[in-house]
């Protein structure tokens, strides 16, 4: 879905080079997840169901355009 394509592209692109293992660990995480669960989490605001995961949504849903 191009829409998650967008969002995730953008924290690679920004925030990936400087992030450390944890938050690399957890942007591995993410992409293991199915779209329909992407969606809930970055387009429906459904929470992700750890702390880890949710910050990193929380973050994506932050960066400005």
């Amino acid at each position: 879905m191009k829409e998650l394509d967008l969002l995730l592209v953008r924290w690679l692109d920004r925030r990936y080079p400087a992030a450390g293992p944890a938050e690399r660990a957890a942007f591995a995480r993410l992409l293991e997840a199915q779209d329909p669960q992407l969606v809930a989490w970055l387009l429906k605001g459904e929470p992700a169901p750890d702390v880890e995961l949710q910050g990193l949504v929380d973050e994506l849903l932050a960066l400005p355009v």
